[in-house]
């Protein structure tokens, strides 16, 4: 199944939701400031546990900055075999020790991971506790969004009520909004669905979105 501590990572302990409330007003503001609309203004709520969720979105992230994020969900290609005559010239044992100590190649989820690091900040994700999460890639159509945070939702809020996953690998968390036309709806996460490339769309999605739990609920 398939996020950098950088940006907010702001704990509840010692800080208040008055700060809480500065940040994201300072975060809102920010493309206002420079004559920009923000993105995506969102509020939501989590399920079961009902904890309130805030989306503040700068901007899209573009078609060559998801190449990279997308390039990452794809097998790696093989290792080019040694030549036939390598192996046998050392009396096979550059084999066995390559199959002893070779390092296996990094999982999918773990490549994924590294390429939502790298992406740029686009946003935040914001809960009751003052926890923050850097959102690192965002796509849109008409009723349907997705988001992939730098971090597990949940990882550093328990409040939340959400799972860990089964991917131990995935730093990360993929959420897929499906909006009405007044803006709300719910959403989805990959702490509970694989993720897919939607190749029609050209955007990373969850795999079978409809037979997935609803984990947050948009209020708008």
């Amino acid at each position: 199944m398939i996020g950098s501590r950088r940006g907010f990572g702001l704990r509840a302990s010692g800080f208040g939701t008055g700060l809480l409330a500065a940040v994201l007003a300072v975060a809102v503001a920010a493309p206002a400031l420079s004559g920009e609309e923000a993105a995506l203004s969102l509020r939501a709520t989590v399920v079961p546990a009902g904890a309130a969720v805030t989306v503040a979105l700068f901007r899209w992230l573009t078609d060559a900055e998801r190449a990279p994020v997308h390039a990452a969900l794809k097998a790696p290609p093989p290792p080019p075999a040694p030549p036939a005559g390598a192996a046998a010239g050392r009396g096979g044992r550059a084999g066995r020790a390559g199959g002893r100590g070779g390092a296996p190649p990094p999982s999918t989820a773990a490549r994924l991971s590294a390429a939502v690091k790298a992406a740029p900040t686009l946003g935040y994700i914001w809960g009751d506790g003052v926890t923050g999460y850097s959102i690192k890639y965002a796509w849109r159509a008409a009723d349907r969004i997705v988001l992939i945070t730098d971090r597990r939702l949940g990882a550093h809020a328990p409040e939340w009520g959400l799972g860990a996953g089964p991917s131990p690998d995935a730093e990360y968390t993929l959420i897929e909004l499906r909006l009405d036309a007044k803006g709300t709806g719910e959403g989805k996460t990959s702490l509970s669905a694989n993720v897919v490339m939607d190749a029609a769309a050209n955007t990373l999605a969850l795999d079978g979105y409809a037979a997935a739990p609803a984990m947050i609920r948009v209020t708008r």
